[in-house]
């Protein structure tokens, strides 16, 4: 019965495995760079409809209103928007973390509520509430 030969990692195998690793990092911080611009608004969307539009630099909470009946409420501070309430019953819109860069969202399936940041060339209303 013949042994198989074990190969050891060589010299030029640590070089193509560090190599590798290095273009993954670049290529993380070079999407993390390009994607992560600051937004300057946030964008409220209630069953596809834009709620309101609000600028991040001003610290404030947002009540959203459907059928005239208060289901989340939207806080924005520090240049964040944060989902802090919500009478859904699974609450996963409240566990998201707070957002601040362009295209994050939070998404509250169950009252069909969308919150996403954007750019100061995208709004359209600032603070206008439709509803």
């Amino acid at each position: 019965m013949r042994l198989l030969n074990k190969k050891r990692i060589g010299k030029n195998d640590i070089v193509f495995i560090g190599g590798l690793l290095a273009i993954a990092v670049f290529l993380f911080v070079l999407m993390q760079f390009v994607r992560g611009g600051s937004g300057a608004y946030v964008e409220v969307t209630v069953d596809g409809e834009v709620y309101g539009t609000y600028a991040l630099a001003e610290n404030q909470t947002v009540e959203i209103k459907k059928d005239g009946k208060v289901t989340n409420v939207l806080s924005i501070r520090d240049g964040k928007a944060d989902m802090t309430d919500a009478d859904c019953p699974d609450l996963l819109c409240v566990h998201q973390r707070a957002i601040s860069k362009e295209d994050e969202t939070i998404v509250c399936l169950p009252n069909k509520v969308v919150v996403k940041i954007i750019k100061a060339k995208e709004k359209n209303n600032i603070d206008s509430i439709a509803g």
